[in-house]
């Protein structure tokens, strides 16, 4: 039994698909954030997202630093 309390629920899984709807949302986007964040307080998932913005900018500055040392090393070496 691989579902989370509720989801068995007829009255829960029509509840989830009305609030879907009048926000504008998928089913599939509403349960993939509701596994995401799910057991997350409010201030948890602030701060989940504040990381993961910082993270994909590091990911982005690795991989200019990176490409900048491979221009140099080729520059060195006269392959340019």
């Amino acid at each position: 039994m691989g579902r989370k309390a509720g989801l068995d629920c007829p009255v829960l899984r029509y509840h989830a698909l009305t609030v879907c709807r009048s926000i504008g949302v998928s089913q599939q986007s509403y349960y993939r954030w509701r596994r995401e964040y799910g057991g997350l307080k409010l201030d948890q998932a602030k701060r989940f997202k504040d990381l993961e913005r910082e993270n994909e900018r590091l990911k982005k500055a690795v991989s200019e630093l990176t490409l900048d040392k491979l221009m140099l090393k080729e520059a060195l070496e006269g392959k340019y």
